[in-house]
């Protein structure tokens, strides 16, 4: 019979199965990676029994909640509690603070299904606090290296061939650009804060004490970094990543019109996929209608227009490249090169994708 835990670096290292009993509103609002939300109360029972609690005091809100959730309902989330012991035999449960309410749902499977489960003593609350810490430690201990670049030039590429690295755009799901949202959502603030935490700690415990990160703003889409990281981001030294307007372009092309249209026809069918992508595509400029200025936006905007009409009539993705190598031209680069002069410091390298690669590939075993 397997003991209740509170070795919370053991879980989220050997990614164990857990079952989240709070209900789905505190789920909502952040998790941890793979857990699956079983709750001993949905949203409504779970409103009602704080009232009561606020207003008669514990054992009043204890006794409603066994009248709320009893018959039926209780059937129904134990047998589904028990399903998930059974096909998880390894796994934990917890609620908000390892309290009352996983220990009613651990109590319930033993008497009324006959299964032991374990709980995670301190529960979520606990848990999210021990991956804080474990980002502010390791911002506190390690080193970190950026890749900065101009737009297109694959920092992200780059990012993914090195066993060192921390994708921030790939937790966050978002590209980081203006352009940069994908057809599917991004997570939740804590959910986004959570992931980058478990990978930080994996890392760690594999050995590794320097780490590689794309060099971005504060927030990617909707999702912040958390402020001690940033903070360091902006002292950290750099490598920097070349390529040609061409290669750029091309790139683009491909993440940002061919890759994205795909994902939505996708999720959404040839026709709906399309209206949305395209829908996307546009609302991405107009977003920053005001940096570029009146006439640069309809100018762009037309040929984004006439670039849309044509791919969709079957004609190909050629036209969008006249669109994007102006915005890069006229709009990011001269930003980058801005940027570029202002960091001019702290550039340890630069080079193409290939070199820049090697480079942070030695530099983490020198």
């Amino acid at each position: 019979m397997r003991d209740n835990t509170q070795d919370y670096r053991a879980l989220f290292l050997d990614g164990v199965p857990m079952m989240d009993a709070r209900a789905p509103v505190e789920f909502a609002k952040g998790a941890f990676p793979g857990v699956v939300n079983l709750p001993l109360m949905n949203d409504i029972e779970r409103q009602k029994v704080g009232t009561s609690y606020k207003q008669d005091g514990q054992q009043a809100a204890i006794e409603l909640g066994h009248r709320l959730v009893s018959g039926p309902i209780k059937a129904a989330r134990i047998e589904a509690w028990a399903a998930f012991a059974k096909a998880n035999p390894d796994g934990y449960l917890y609620c908000f603070r390892g309290g009352l309410r996983s220990q009613i749902v651990q109590q319930w499977l033993k008497s009324e299904a006959g299964i032991h489960y374990p709980r995670v003593i301190g529960g979520y609350k606990a848990m999210r606090t021990f991956l804080l810490e474990t980002t502010q430690q390791a911002v506190a201990q390690c080193n970190f290296v950026l890749v900065a670049g101009m737009t297109g030039t694959g920092k992200t590429e780059v990012i993914a061939q090195l066993g060192n690295s921390l994708d921030l755009e790939g937790h966050a799901n978002h590209r980081g650009s203006s352009f940069g949202k994908r057809a599917t959502g991004q997570p939740a603030q804590i959910d986004f804060e959570n992931a980058l935490a478990v990978d930080i700690l994996r890392k760690r415990a594999a050995g590794l004490s320097q780490f590689v990160l794309e060099d971005e703003g504060r927030i990617i889409g909707k999702c912040s970094l958390p402020l001690e990281l940033y903070q360091g981001m902006q002292h950290y030294p750099m490598v920097w990543l070349e390529d040609s307007l061409q290669g750029r372009v091309e790139r683009i092309l491909k993440d940002y019109v061919t890759d994205l249209c795909a994902a939505f026809i996708e999720l959404q069918g040839e026709e709906e996929g399309f209206k949305a992508f395209a829908e996307r595509l546009q609302q991405s400029l107009t977003n920053i209608t005001k940096r570029l200025g009146g006439e640069r936006y309809q100018r762009l905007a037309a040929i984004m227009q006439q670039a849309l009409q044509e791919q969709q009539a079957g004609a190909g993705v050629d036209l969008h490249r006249a669109w994007i190598e102006a915005l890069l031209v006229e709009y990011y680069d001269p930003m980058y090169v801005f940027q570029r002069e202002s960091k001019a410091g702290r550039i340890e390298f630069a080079g193409d994708q290939q070199a820049v690669v090697e480079y942070l590939e030695q530099r983490n075993h020198a």
